[in-house]
């Protein structure tokens, strides 16, 4: 039914409106290859590649906000990755708005000086699962808004060298606010991270911490109104000796900082093996004073009582090999008789040995070949 003539001013603008929104409305960037864009106008993209992805793809869109590269071979990240290739993007920065950005299970093997260039406005990262053998000292630089760093299993295979260049690296995170290390068999955690002024959490569990000496829990304290980060430390094989006392006292005033606290359980010694640490008290972490150097590892120092029952028993070993010996000196003759006389029955048993030998190899003493018996019929001396 055609519309009245007084409503022909309600319909017209329609047609203009939808041309005017189509005109302003940009068109979607489109999605890269072997990768899946989700949501709007937060996009997330994540790409779920084979062996074939040896670096992140050039053709991310540059109004993404999350990007997850899961499974590819992508090896080494090298300088400004995510930030070159793009002829639209200015002053290297091609994706000013991602803000997560998740490379696990990639095989990554190094990480280059400013890999993350052109990122700022980067604020969580995720490298767990990667074989990690080299990490640039300015891995993480020209990421001032970085808040999250995971990197769970990730630095096992190079020990104290990765550890080192981990402690570089970390120094440039000013802001950082979470950071995972667990699973990564570290003996100590890395210095800077216990030195990051904004951190609230740092996870260090399935390490290979023996403990924390006092200048790690100094570290851990900040002044002001800075946060005191929390602290993971289960699956880690304790040592519950004199060093860890520290340690214990720290975790009694500051359980709410340790979340797991009642899970530490002790490795060593035999004594104490997976013994709860904070059911102990001070007087069972033993050992005698000065026993641990300046690095917090003990050293085996004995105690007086036992340094004077190895006195006791030496004394007492010496005792007795001094009673040997003047047993043999006053039995001397009757020794030199006793050997004497074995030397003469030995000298018999040879020459019995010896006589018997030449017997045996004498040949007239050899019995005599058996006639044969139809010899004996023809015999001259038969008398047949």
């Amino acid at each position: 039914m055609a519309p009245r003539a007084g409503q022909r001013g309600l319909w017209s603008p329609l047609p203009g409106l939808l041309v005017v929104a189509a005109a302003l409305s940009r068109p979607a960037a489109p999605c890269p290859f072997q990768c899946y864009c989700f949501g709007s106008p937060r996009l997330l993209l994540r790409c779920a590649s084979g062996a074939e992805l040896r670096q992140p793809p050039r053709d991310v869109p540059p109004d993404a906000r999350n990007l997850t590269i899961v499974g590819a071979n992508l090896t080494v990240l090298r300088a400004a990755a995510f930030a070159g290739g793009d002829e639209e993007a200015t002053d290297g920065v091609r994706l000013p708005l991602l803000t997560a950005l998740r490379l696990t299970h990639n095989n990554i093997e190094v990480v280059e000086d400013g890999a993350f260039d052109g990122l700022p406005s980067l604020a969580a990262l995720d490298l767990s699962h990667n074989p990690l053998r080299a990490l640039g000292a300015r891995a993480f630089r020209g990421l001032p808004a970085l808040r999250s760093l995971q990197l769970n299993h990730a630095l096992a295979r190079d020990g104290p060298g990765m550890l080192d260049a981990l402690d570089a690296a970390l120094a440039q995170l000013a802001e950082l606010r979470l950071l995972g290390l667990a699973g990564n068999a570290m003996s100590r955690l890395p210095p800077a991270a216990l030195r990051l002024p904004r951190l609230e959490q740092l996870d260090a569990r399935g390490n290979a911490l023996a403990g924390l000496g006092p200048d790690e829990l100094r570290a851990l304290e900040r002044d002001g109104d800075l946060p005191r980060p929390r602290l993971l430390l289960a699956d880690n094989p304790l040592s519950c000796g004199c060093t860890s006392r520290p340690l214990l006292a720290w975790l009694h005033n500051a359980t709410e900082r340790v979340p797991d606290a009642r899970r530490l359980r002790c490795a060593s010694p035999r004594a104490l093996l997976d013994q709860p640490l904070m059911d102990l008290d001070e007087a069972r972490l033993g050992c005698a004073d000065g026993s641990a150097n300046e690095r917090g590892e003990e050293v085996d120092v004995a105690g007086p009582e036992l340094e004077a029952s190895y006195v006791f028993f030496g004394l007492v070993l010496a005792l007795i090999g001094l009673i040997f010996l003047m047993v043999l000196y006053l039995n001397r003759r009757g020794i030199q008789r006793w050997m004497r006389n074995l030397r003469e029955a030995c000298r018999d048993q040879m020459e019995g040995y010896h006589y018997r030998y030449e017997q045996d190899a004498d040949p007239r003493r050899a019995p005599a070949p058996a006639a044969p018996a139809g010899s004996r019929a023809t015999s001259p001396g038969s008398g047949l």
